[in-house]
């Protein structure tokens, strides 16, 4: 079932509005929870999430020349650029995602004309939902129809983090655009950073999830994301020096060889390294939990995760803090964790469906007891993967 359709028609009334034509492909990403992982992909780790039932749609149309004009429909602003751009756009800035994507593209292929697009997502921008790999992925897939190539999901996976990368400035992972091209309904997507393998692991139906927003500012380009990643490669040089046997990232450090090689390393950088370390660990028994519908398990995983991520990672906010705080003295409350970089953005809170209504009304009151105002909180399902979309006859 189309997720929202509503909102895709009106994507379509304002794209003919706009262009005064009809686009000729659509296509849908979801964004994505991270339910547990939290910075173990770029360490070629283990990571649990999900694709949720938000998202954004993505239309586009041929041009007869080589120029690209791109609408983001919530604002109805314009960038233009055109096929051969090959460097992050200095102006209207928010079009680079799109811009770094077609760029994968043109890498690859002989693109014969440039686009119309418009876009629009209903997904809370800064709340560590990746709305940007959700713009990516719509993009990429409407771009494979637009221009008739067939394209494996995990290269365009690769294409949309070339894009966060080169021109966005975020060092992110894959993550993010592996949950939106493989989630499923009902499941977690497990995927191993090292073989590239990806599983979906039923959820069960007694569980479900808040989404609680803070509203806190969740910007990865200021220095914060890539200071973490860096930390990390610095500790797998070093242990890589120390230990016995071949580690190419820091999945191949376990959390006793860190404890007995720390000494060796910055304070601070030893901190941080046994986040994903330890994390990685936290993942598999999440994973083992629920294969056999431990889902009380899971939540503790997720409690833990949080902790790591307060104290070690340092990425976390009080604001996120708080909610994770008031998450465990909640009842039917399993557990809680902050979802995606960090520094802002939002707390996943897993629940049992029964409980999910007055979990929510609790988590809002204990954040404006704590803030002044209340948090927004939404329930969110696990949903399938992105897809192109069928247009109007």
């Amino acid at each position: 079932m189309m997720p929202a359709p509503d909102i895709y028609q009106e994507l379509l009334r304002k794209f003919r509005t706009w262009y005064r034509r009809e686009p000729d492909v659509a296509a849908y990403a979801p964004g994505r929870i991270e339910v547990i992982g939290n910075h173990t992909d770029y360490n070629e780790g283990f990571v649990c999430s999900a694709a949720i039932d938000r998202g954004t749609w993505f239309v586009a149309s041929r041009r007869s020349d080589k120029e690209c004009r791109l609408v983001a429909g919530d604002l109805m602003l314009q960038a233009d650029f055109c096929t051969c751009c090959n460097a992050p756009l200095t102006v209207n800035t928010w079009a680079n995602y799109v811009a770094g994507v077609l760029d994968g593209f043109s890498q690859r292929y002989e693109l014969p004309c440039g686009f119309d697009g418009m876009f629009f997502s209903n997904i809370p921008l800064g709340a560590g939902l990746s709305s940007s790999a959700a713009l990516e992925v719509s993009a990429a897939l409407a771009f494979s129809a637009l221009y008739g190539v067939s394209i494996d999901r995990m290269e365009i996976a690769r294409i949309a983090q070339r894009a966060e990368h080169n021109f966005a400035g975020v060092k992110c992972g894959l993550l993010d655009q592996i949950t939106s091209l493989y989630g499923a309904k009902g499941t977690v997507v497990e995927t191993d950073f090292r073989s590239m393998t990806v599983k979906n692991i039923p959820l069960g139906k007694d569980a479900a999830f808040l989404m609680c927003n803070t509203h806190v500012k969740h910007a990865l380009v200021d220095g914060e994301y890539n200071s973490r990643r860096e930390a990390c490669e610095t500790a797998r040089d070093y242990f890589a020096s120390v230990l016995p046997h071949p580690v190419t990232a820091l999945r191949d450090v376990s959390v006793s060889e860190w404890h007995q090689h720390k000494g060796g390393l910055d304070p601070i950088v030893a901190q941080r390294a046994v986040h994903p370390i330890s994390e990685n660990e936290r993942v598999l028994a999440a994973v083992d939990s629920l294969k056999v519908s431990d889902l009380k398990a899971f939540g503790e995983f997720m409690f833990a995760s949080h902790e790591s991520s307060r104290h070690n990672f340092e990425n976390s906010t009080p604001e996120l803090d708080c909610l994770v705080d008031a998450a465990h003295k909640i009842p039917g409350v399993l557990g809680a964790r902050l979802s995606g970089g960090g520094f802002g953005g939002s707390v996943i809170v897993l629940v049992h469906p029964r409980d999910a209504e007055t979990a929510a009304t609790a988590m809002k009151n204990s954040y404006k007891a704590a803030f002044g105002e209340p948090c927004d909180v939404c329930l969110v399902h696990p949903s399938d993967a992105a897809y192109t979309l069928p247009l109007p006859r």
